[in-house]
């Protein structure tokens, strides 16, 4: 196969010829096709068979392998795929403007689209945790556009990243087949909730959850936090890849601006959500009948990754997650930069201002995201994780955009900002 239309940014014609081998374990049947028609992902490999290094997928396998060669450990993730649905407006049971989180029939429009794009993902391999409606709900001419959101069970890293390409793919097609439109894009109108990809990580030994000790977050867990902490500002560049990515980190929108992590704050980078480690036994509460049981339910205790979107190469993002964590462990000071960096507050209130200066800050465009990515490049190079070249090109095309004053830019030409959205409305 031609390489060079695969990868573009990281081949040239002269030289581009691939093997293309399929992954059989990513095999499913296609939902979409009338004639029985068996689907996989693939790997490339080069001109004496051996894994292609421009290869995104294999990037990650090389970051995974890494991870537990230096830690004893394995690195494992999840997805939350946020995405609008537009279809023709109906003015009945229109839910409230930006309200619509966890709403129900008949106050969301799409659930039975979002039902059947998650019993396709599920039969393609997905192991699907559920969906629901999202914040986001507005109506603009004629048409409704409502946020929704599938978010995925932890898994193998590189199994997480296969699931999530193969759901965008079939969310698409489902679209296309029910007549309606879909885009994962960060920001598609000022003042209404963006859509992200947050990622959910986790460290196993012995298929033991290795972010739980006692009861409470774990030395690990923080490590793996100091890691993501340090090279959060490089993230941006596999995970937040357009200028339209940066419209959406700003305060006030759900979205994180500042390097900073707390528990079930969601005015942070990093969030700890509720992980039921508690030894309570909600379900005999709530159901009388139930019987009481003393399970361990620490396996579900995550660390949620906030800022990436849609337009994200989901195999370079999540190398560099596992890439960032490994870092963690590799950093004499790994749990005094958690410490300095941990915040119990809402940093965006006026109360909390100098917490709020004391802290870095992500970002403000590709421009910038390829600064970090440039000061940070040999902790992804290390290891042979990522190829030079591979980073050589991600920064190359961030620059390409020269967005570096664009917010001044659309106020003087409000159009400007809805010709990016358009360009990118369906990125990623």
């Amino acid at each position: 196969m031609d390489g060079s239309n695969i990868f573009p940014q990281f081949l040239h014609s002269g030289s581009s010829d691939l093997y293309v081998i399929p992954r059989f374990r990513t095999a499913f049947m296609d939902p979409f096709n009338e004639v029985p028609t068996l689907c996989f992902l693939c790997s490339f490999y080069d001109k004496d068979g051996k894994p292609a290094e421009i290869s995104p997928e294999h990037v990650l396998r090389k970051a995974s392998e890494s991870f537990t060669k230096t830690t004893g450990m394995k690195f494992q993730a999840m997805g939350e795929l946020e995405f609008y649905v537009i279809g023709d407006k109906d003015d009945l049971f229109l839910a409230e403007d930006q309200r619509g989180y966890h709403e129900s029939a008949p106050f969301t429009k799409f659930e039975s689209f979002r039902t059947d794009c998650m019993l396709a993902i599920a039969r393609a391999g997905g192991h699907i945790k559920y969906g629901h409606s999202e914040v986001g709900n507005f109506t603009l001419g004629d048409k409704i556009y409502e946020q929704n959101e599938i978010e995925f069970m932890v898994t193998d890293v590189e199994q997480a990243a296969d699931e999530l390409v193969i759901a965008k793919w079939i969310i698409r097609n489902m679209a296309y087949n029910y007549g309606l439109d879909v885009t994962f894009a960060p920001k598609i109108t000022d003042g209404k909730a963006g859509s992200g990809m947050h990622v959910h990580t986790r460290v196993v030994k012995d298929e033991k959850n290795q972010y739980v000790e006692g009861g409470r977050l774990s030395d690990v867990a923080k490590t793996a936090i100091a890691g993501f902490m340090t090279c959060a500002s490089s993230l941006t560049a596999f995970g937040n890849t357009n200028p339209t990515s940066y419209f959406r980190l700003v305060p006030h929108q759900e979205a994180p601006t500042s390097i900073c992590w707390g528990d079930r704050n969601r005015s942070v980078l990093v969030r700890v959500p509720l992980g039921w480690t508690h030894r309570t036994d909600m379900v005999a509460d709530a159901n009388p009948l139930e019987r009481p049981t003393d399970m361990d339910m620490s396996e579900k205790q995550t660390v949620e990754f906030r800022c990436p979107d849609g337009s994200a190469d989901v195999y370079m993002l999540l190398a560099g997650l596992t890439v960032a964590a490994r870092h963690g462990f590799e950093m004499k000071d790994a749990l005094a930069v958690a410490d300095r960096t941990y915040v119990d507050v809402n940093i965006h209130h006026a109360e909390n201002h100098d917490k709020l200066m004391s802290l870095g800050q992500l970002p403000a465009s590709c421009f910038e995201s390829a600064a970090e990515l440039e000061a940070h490049r040999e902790i992804y190079e290390r290891h042979g994780v990522f190829p030079s070249s591979m980073i050589d090109a991600v920064i190359k095309h961030l620059r390409s955009f020269d967005d570096r004053t664009i917010r001044d830019e659309i106020r003087a030409d409000p159009e400007k900002g809805s010709r990016l959205v358009r360009q990118f409305f369906h990125c990623g």
